[in-house]
């Protein structure tokens, strides 16, 4: 017998691959999973095996304290469907668990789950401000072929530990027109960033501010996928968007269609943090309200704005300046409270408001969104409804239907809840 040549390649033949591919595409994925694995109970390594999900996370999610006496870590687990189009995946479990003690932190099923999944490209439901979203359909059903988001947010009791790796355990059912096979999965473990959140002053002058789109709701801040440069981003993950409130929770008053009848329009924006100014763009127009502009080009969506190096990787970005307002430019150095500019509409904006945020890039685009917190304020209210920046001159009156807040109080160190109202 002739010897074997040594290179040639002795790994699985082509008819052996196209079984594996059949198995696969036929949507025949059993659950290999034996009792107890991925729970802690010991159980033998089921090796290698064919898995219906794929997940990934987009950020390394960092803690942060909010005004509800709760640590938070809120981050995306981007899924995908191995299956082809004519089976689905019924995902019925998503838990988030520590690594080192197995032990569940976060967990999302029924309605909630639905709540917090969505395929890519969906359009964000309830956009108009005060008609509630229709409930999402229960089970989650993911077809073949496609891809989804969830989108995590875990709030963790005050002084629980928060773990240092995470892991996730997806457990469901394969459809196929034959029936079902369950599966449970361990996928995607993650370090949590150690990075404290930065802590800032305010971004704007003392007074009675409405804290709209920030975390961790169902707002286009938290829920914005955005693709960019062949890959994806939530830029605008803890972004909160400003406005002034008045008298009796007046934003607005006379008429919605003229920048000055805001009370946000023109109020100064001051440095919560000294740096180094790193980018100012100016000179483009404010937009008449409360008409939604174009969608202007990637370049403007921020509109004029000033962006300020204030660490190592952290940038804070002011945006949707009036035109002709920013006082200062790119090289000088500022301190905290120091007078940027003032409150416009320009950019991606419809009413004036001041949007911002902690970057990681001197760009808004491509950026990823870390989150942050204020050094002290006060929370006097909440407005319950959805009211969404693009439409707040489209409200009946400019009046914010403000009603009690149960994280009511003085804070210092937290971030702001969104649609909460607070007193600097």
């Amino acid at each position: 017998m002739a010897e074997r040549d040594p290179r040639k390649r002795t790994g699985p033949s082509p008819l052996r691959r196209g079984l594996a591919t059949a198995v696969l595409a036929a949507g025949l994925l059993t659950a290999a999973t034996a009792p107890g694995h991925g729970t802690g109970a010991a159980a033998p390594d089921p090796g290698p095996r064919f898995t219906p999900l794929t997940a990934a996370v987009m950020t390394e999610p960092t803690r942060f304290d909010a005004t509800d006496g709760k640590t938070h870590l809120s981050y995306e687990l981007l899924t995908t469907s191995a299956l082809p189009g004519s089976a689905r995946v019924r995902l019925d479990r998503v838990e988030v668990l520590d690594v080192r003690t197995h032990r569940v932190v976060g967990s999302l099923s029924g309605r909630a789950l639905a709540g917090a999944a969505n395929p890519v490209g969906d359009p964000l439901p309830g956009a108009d401000g005060y008609t509630p979203p229709p409930p999402p359909p229960t089970p989650t059903v993911i077809p073949g072929s496609q891809q989804w988001v969830i989108w995590l947010d875990l709030a963790l009791d005050r002084g629980q530990r928060v773990p240092r790796v995470l892991e996730h355990r997806l457990s469901g059912a394969v459809l196929t027109g034959s029936g079902s096979s369950p599966f449970e999965e361990t996928v995607q473990v993650t370090p949590t960033d150690r990075t404290e959140p930065l802590n800032l002053d305010a971004p704007v002058r003392p007074g009675t501010w409405y804290s709209s789109e920030s975390c961790c709701g169902n707002t286009h801040h938290r829920r914005g996928l955005a693709p960019i440069d062949g890959r994806f981003y939530v830029p605008q993950r803890f972004a909160i968007d400003w406005y002034r409130v008045g008298e009796r929770g007046r934003t607005w008053e006379g008429d919605p269609a003229r920048l000055t009848s805001y009370l946000s329009y023109r109020q100064p924006v001051v440095a919560a943090a000294g740096g180094r100014v790193v980018e100012v763009q100016d000179e483009i127009p404010d937009n008449v309200p409360p008409v939604a502009p174009p969608i202007p080009p990637i370049g403007e969506t921020v509109g004029n704005h000033v962006t300020v190096e204030v660490a190592p990787g952290r940038y804070l970005l002011y945006a949707h300046l009036t035109p002709g307002s920013i006082e200062v430019r790119e090289g000088d150095r500022v301190e905290p409270g120091r007078v940027l500019g003032l409150i416009g509409n320009s950019g991606n904006s419809t009413t004036p408001h001041l949007h911002f945020q902690v970057m990681t890039t001197p760009e808004f685009f491509p950026t990823d969104s870390p989150p942050f917190t204020f050094r002290e304020f006060r929370v006097i209210g909440r407005v319950a409804p959805r009211i969404w920046d693009d439409n707040l001159g489209l409200q009946p009156t400019g009046v914010l239907p403000i009603t009690p807040s149960p994280n009511e109080g003085l804070h210092r160190a937290r971030y702001p809840l969104d649609r909460e109202v607070l007193k600097f």
